[in-house]
């Protein structure tokens, strides 16, 4: 097809994009992706056995929650950055406030205990394997979200690869938080906030390779 003729036809086609198109493509991705992360969760490290005790306890529910409030975000700014001319916005605050918290209850929780409490606070029981566990529980979201962002338009492919990261890095960090036994602050903002960085920074590296026009 010659340039005047493409050009001409997209002047007079009809090339609406459907309402709600975006939205409908993250909800699907979302509903691909966190059922294969729950059967991750399931078949290869089960849930907590006191997970009912567990629900009483206010920092099991930060642990599930503020990577929870980093998904929303990372949701919003997909579903902006998807569209071209959309702007983010806010979205970014959305993921950086949840982190923020957590490092500030940690800086008040390292700074109140006893200095011997420090270190197993940190690092627990489970720090090797924490990032690369919540890496592994968000990258069925991650990859259907990138499939979903493949059929739209996003024109700033890395900034929406690294929006991608933080949806999935979030659910899979609260998917991992049903399994994980871990409590204190200083755990949480160093290894959960690594793991969810992972597939942001994976994001950042893949988005203008793969989602390039």
């Amino acid at each position: 097809m010659k340039t005047d003729d493409l050009v001409a036809m997209l002047a007079t086609g009809d090339v609406a994009v459907p309402r709600r198109a975006a939205s409908r493509r993250l909800r699907w991705a979302l509903l691909a992706g966190v059922p294969v992360s729950l059967l991750i969760l399931f078949a290869e490290y089960g849930m907590r056995r006191d997970i009912v005790q567990a629900m009483f306890w206010p920092m099991f529910w930060v642990k599930v929650l503020f990577p929870l409030c980093i998904a929303a975000a990372g949701y919003v700014a997909v579903h902006r950055l998807a569209r071209p001319g959309v702007a983010v916005r806010r979205a970014w605050l959305g993921a950086a406030l949840p982190v923020l918290g957590i490092w500030a209850l940690a800086a008040i929780a390292w700074f109140t205990m006893q200095t011997d409490d420090r270190m197993p606070s940190l690092m627990g029981q489970s720090w090797r394997i924490c990032a690369a566990s919540i890496g592994l529980m968000a990258l069925p979201v991650f990859a259907a979200t990138l499939v979903a962002l493949k059929g739209m338009a996003p024109t700033r492919p890395a900034l929406a690869g690294a929006a991608a990261g933080a949806l999935a890095g979030g659910v899979g960090a609260s998917v991992y938080a049903l399994h994980c036994m871990e409590l204190t602050a200083p755990f949480l903002a160093v290894w959960y906030v690594s793991g969810i960085a992972v597939p942001v920074l994976v994001g950042v590296v893949l988005g203008p390779r793969l989602l390039r026009w």
